[in-house]
């Protein structure tokens, strides 16, 4: 009986640790507050509010409106960045990087978040290239614990 509470425990504490590394967060939330519906629906990076949140894939969203909360909440694999917020060109390279609000594209539906506006332009030379390389990546990096080393 020990064993098996110890393995249900031992399970529980490996996922919520997998869980948090899954999604780029700071003390102000995922994405560093920002609001992920926001990009699609308005084409820029907007401030989300501290009482408008909702929790999904291990993290706090925050929200612009009510209506993007709730958009978000209805789908949030639609709106939701790409390899959980961070760097889509750090992803192309093999690694987990912080991200800039700011520096970001919507492709094809998809938000694509990069570290600064310099990275951006590098990943805008090839948008395709570095995306097929991320997604390749990706099913490796998913899991992997997040160096915070790396912060800006």
């Amino acid at each position: 009986m020990f064993r098996v509470l110890f393995a249900v425990l031992f399970a529980l504490v490996a996922s919520t640790v997998v869980a948090e590394d899954r999604v780029f967060v700071t003390d102000a939330g995922a994405i560093r507050g920002y609001d992920p519906v926001a990009y699609h629906r308005d084409s820029r990076a907007v401030p989300g509010a501290d009482d408008i949140t909702h929790d999904w894939n291990g993290a706090t969203w925050h929200f612009a409106s009510v209506a993007n909360r709730d958009a978000f909440a209805a789908e949030p694999g639609r709106y939701a960045p790409r390899y959980g917020g961070y760097c889509a060109y750090g992803t192309s390279q093999g690694y987990k990087v912080s991200t800039d609000p700011e520096a970001f594209a919507v492709v094809d539906g998809v938000l694509y978040l990069n570290y600064n506006r310099a990275v951006q332009a590098t990943w805008d030379s090839d948008r395709a290239g570095y995306i097929g390389r991320a997604d390749a990546n990706w099913t490796k990096l998913e899991d992997e614990p997040y160096d915070k080393g790396i912060e800006r």
